[in-house]
């Protein structure tokens, strides 16, 4: 029973250090230079109210399959110069079950091609260090930067985002 929690734990561990490092990575958000963020979040708003209607959400819930965790062999030595060993078999654990919106993907690319319509461009732009960050105000209202090789974003907790190019 130890070894099992022991596997399921170390699985846990790993996902979350996946979690952990997906944080770090670059950023998608639309672009248009000189348009205010508020502007922005407003056209972002239409456009997923739209692709919204046009793709509406539809729940589904699906079984996912059992995963076997197969059996193991352990041998430690005896005081007569062999080995003794022990073998535990394999076990099922099951898979679970997962809820999801088959018409997500439909829906975001629906909101892509009206934020393209509405002149924005999608990027995927690095996160912002803290000190880039920490100087920063959390002003909507700003329009949108030339586009360099420094910048950045900064995500706010609200879902907010602010591009920054640093010097400009």
């Amino acid at each position: 029973m130890t070894r099992r929690k022991g596997r399921k734990t170390k699985l846990l561990l790993g996902l979350l250090g996946l979690g952990a490092l997906a944080g770090c990575g670059p950023v998608s958000v639309y672009y248009q230079q000189g348009v205010s963020g508020t502007r922005t979040v407003d056209d972002i708003n239409a456009c997923q109210v739209s692709a919204l209607k046009d793709a509406p959400a539809a729940m589904q819930v699906r079984q996912l399959p059992p995963v076997f965790w197969p059996g193991y062999t352990q041998c430690y030595p005896n005081g007569a110069g062999g080995q003794n060993c022990y073998t535990t078999p394999g076990y099922w654990v099951d898979g679970g079950v997962e809820t999801y919106d088959p018409n997500a993907p439909l829906r975001s690319r629906l909101t892509d091609q009206c934020m393209m319509k509405r002149g924005y461009a999608p990027l995927s732009l690095p996160r912002c260090s803290d000190a880039v960050r920490a100087s920063v105000p959390p002003a909507l209202n700003d329009k949108m930067p030339p586009i360099t090789s420094s910048s950045c974003v900064v995500l706010y907790g609200n879902g907010y985002w602010r591009i920054v190019t640093p010097g400009a």
